[in-house]
């Protein structure tokens, strides 16, 4: 048997995460993991306390808002994978850290196309002082994104959106 890479080991785990998610439209995982440990997780739900769409049995954006098919955050149930993980961990423990993202559609079970941190996520692993995202293209392929090209390379000024 073929020992997994570091990082597809990582995703895996994040993949595992994201079977807690209570979206229906995606199962989103995330995990921080700073020196070879894990320092935190989530997952994509509702926030604490709120009933969940999963539980609810409609995605209350689809419901509402039809019109929306991408954004529309405000219309959304759902407190982000990477959005939990961070506020699961201190700055001082994530500074220098990597995040782990896998992201599943739940009507295909399938990875989920071109998957990145959306802007607002972005700029709160900015904030957190994470290095490297890796999202999952699929069981084996990955993409890294270096937090600092975000800094460098602003496309919030372009009006480039990633959702």
């Amino acid at each position: 048997m073929e020992r997994v890479s570091k990082i597809n080991y990582y995703l895996d785990i994040a993949e595992t995460v994201a079977e807690r998610s209570t979206c229906l439209r995606k199962s989103y995982g995330c995990i921080i993991v700073k020196n070879d440990e894990i320092i935190a997780t989530g997952y994509s739900g509702a926030p604490r306390g709120r009933k969940n769409c999963i539980d609810l049995g409609y995605c209350v954006k689809k419901k509402l808002f039809p019109e929306i098919h991408h954004g529309g955050y405000d219309a959304c149930r759902s407190v982000h994978a990477e959005q939990n993980a961070m506020l699961s961990a201190s700055r001082n423990e994530m500074i220098g850290s990597s995040l782990f993202l896998v992201g599943i559609r739940r009507d295909t079970n399938e990875y989920e196309e071109g998957s990145s941190p959306c802007q607002m996520c972005r700029k709160l692993i900015i904030n957190a002082g994470i290095e490297n995202v890796y999202a999952r293209i699929n069981k084996n392929e990955y993409v890294q994104f270096v937090v600092n090209d975000w800094i460098e390379q602003d496309d919030l000024l372009d009006g480039k959106m990633t959702y």
